[in-house]
């Protein structure tokens, strides 16, 4: 039973116990046909959660992603309604280079100007939200504007899912290939689980931030043009609040704001927790106010619940050291001198 232990099959077991309560009040709620719906109105903050995500593991948090998103979109919805002539691959990869720029603008200040990231996204996800404001002069980008090639390809059903779905299972995967096999990926866990011996083997900390700041930036862009494609619409506040939402799947799939510690199916696991929410609660009868009460309450049982793993699992090392080192006398030495 030592599978049961594991975050991200406890979290697996809850949300395959929360489709099957809420069937109960929802006929058809658990059939595939709705969870594949769930999924794909999941679809975009699963791609927000692993850039927020990249950026967690060393030790940072990105709080502009949504407004990252925000001028991202309205950039590419402005530039297909104004140059309809424009390849859609074009666009897309457009999206993901101002998503990149902005991205890597919050990873300068904090890598060379040694700025708190809090601090730093912070003043960017208003500078981004006024920057599209400034963009659009506060004008919508309505569906009529827009190419029917550029709103219908997220839309296009392969092997029965859309291609927004399928975007965000190769997002993925690529991200899971980045995080296991690749420099970056290791560097990005050692910055955040232990900056100081990071630093003695020959990680470059700042640069590893700056480089999850970009490439959070370049998902947040790529969600741009997906959201307002799926949506059909562009104006300033769109994705208002999802910087919050994609730090709460992160915390709920067992990423340590802490850095360091999680995985890429944690995320995604704790992104489908929140989409399971957000698409049964209404369909239950429970108001919007109770749904913010209910998701809230849930982020903090998360936070509460990671705080102690990671209490636990710091003693388990110390008791491991002590043991290694000569006794159970220094044990609880070295215990006490922690809790001091």
């Amino acid at each position: 039973m030592t599978f049961l232990k594991k975050r991200e099959t406890l979290l697996f077991l809850i949300i395959a116990l929360m489709v099957v309560a809420f069937s109960t009040r929802a006929t058809g709620f658990g059939n595939p046909r709705n969870l594949a719906v769930i999924f794909n109105d999941t679809a975009i903050l699963i791609i927000l959660a692993l850039a927020q995500m990249t950026v967690i593991l060393t030790k940072s948090i990105d709080l502009s992603v949504a407004a990252n998103l925000a001028f991202s979109g309205m950039a590419v919805a402005m530039l297909n309604a104004a140059v309809p002539g424009l390849p859609l691959v074009l666009l897309i990869l457009l999206a993901i280079g101002i998503g990149a720029a902005l991205g890597a603008i919050n990873g300068f200040l904090v890598w060379r100007l040694e700025m708190p990231p809090i601090v730093v996204t912070l003043g960017t996800l208003t500078i981004y939200r006024g920057m599209a404001f400034v963009l659009s002069g506060g004008a919508w980008v309505n569906a009529h504007q827009m190419t029917p090639e550029f709103l219908n390809v997220p839309r296009l059903g392969i092997a029965g899912l859309p291609v927004l779905s399928w975007v965000a299972v190769l997002v993925v995967v690529l991200v899971a290939l980045m995080a296991r096999y690749t420099p970056f990926g290791r560097s990005a866990y050692a910055a955040g689980g232990n900056p100081v011996a990071a630093v003695y083997a020959g990680i470059d900390v700042g640069y590893t931030r700056f480089l999850a700041f970009t490439l959070s930036g370049a998902l947040a862009g790529l969600s741009g043009y997906l959201w307002v494609s799926r949506y059909a619409v562009a104006y300033v506040d769109i994705a208002i609040g999802f910087e919050l939402d994609s730090v709460a799947a992160c915390v709920i799939g067992g990423i340590s704001i802490a850095g360091g510690v999680g995985t890429v199916i944690g995320t995604v696991l704790g992104a489908l927790f929140l989409g399971v929410i957000k698409n049964a609660l209404p369909v239950i009868g429970i108001s919007p106010f109770t749904q913010m009460a209910i998701s809230g309450s849930v982020i903090i049982l998360a936070v509460v619940f990671n705080a102690r793993r990671e209490r636990n699992r710091g003693r388990i090392i110390l008791r491991n050291r002590a043991a290694e080192d000569g006794g159970a006398d220094k044990t609880d030495k070295i215990g006490k001198e922690a809790l001091a």
